[in-house]
């Protein structure tokens, strides 16, 4: 009975995440962090770049997110579960709270505005291409200037859903919110730049 119980318990914490290798890599030699450093720098970077509207800024915060990761390394729990998918990655959800939280603090640094503005998002060659992936330039201006105004939760969840690509699950883990108000979030962000572009469709 026991033995079953075991067994069921364990086929409930099947561990998927894809980085599992890399990490454990890094926790046997430190150095074997700059797997996971190249792996996910351009998506902190480009995360912190559409909160922090700063290339130095988001620089400043990639380093910084990488520099507490590494030193939390050990910390780090894999948790992800069969139900989160093949792709799953849970140290992807930890660097991204942890990124949250470095941009949190510099955003409280400077005061609450960007010390640019979002519209040069659209003409940023850098990680992302957000030229290619929502039409002119022009547009794309309208539409990130438009997300740019949005409360902060709904702007984060729409630049790691559209911009970072992430799962509702992903993202979940990051805000601390349940997959259902994620999903409400990304709604509610995605009517209100709607609204906010006269109606037009992106």
């Amino acid at each position: 009975m026991k033995a079953e119980e075991d067994r069921r318990e364990e086929r409930r914490l099947v561990h998927l995440d894809r980085d599992r290798p890399l990490v454990e890599a890094a926790l046997r030699n430190p150095e074997a962090f700059d797997g996971l450093y190249r792996k996910y720098l351009a998506q902190v970077y480009s995360y912190a770049y559409y909160e922090l509207g700063s290339h130095h800024d988001a620089e400043d915060a990639a380093e910084r997110t990488f520099m507490l990761a590494l030193g939390a390394l050990t910390r780090f729990e894999e948790r992800a579960r069969p139900v989160d998918g093949e792709g799953a990655s849970t140290f992807r959800v930890w660097l991204f709270q942890i990124a949250r939280n470095v941009v949190a603090n510099i955003r409280r640094g400077r005061g609450r505005h960007p010390v640019a503005p979002i519209e040069a998002a659209a003409e940023m060659t850098g990680p992302v291409d957000i030229e290619a992936e929502v039409g002119e330039r022009y547009e794309a201006g309208a539409a990130w200037a438009a997300v740019a105004r949005l409360p902060e939760e709904r702007r984060r969840a729409l630049i790691l859903r559209f911009v970072e690509e992430m799962s509702t699950a992903e993202i979940a883990g990051i805000l601390g919110r349940s997959e259902g108000a994620v999903r409400v979030l990304i709604h509610r962000g995605l009517r209100a730049v709607a609204r906010d572009l006269g109606g037009r469709r992106w």
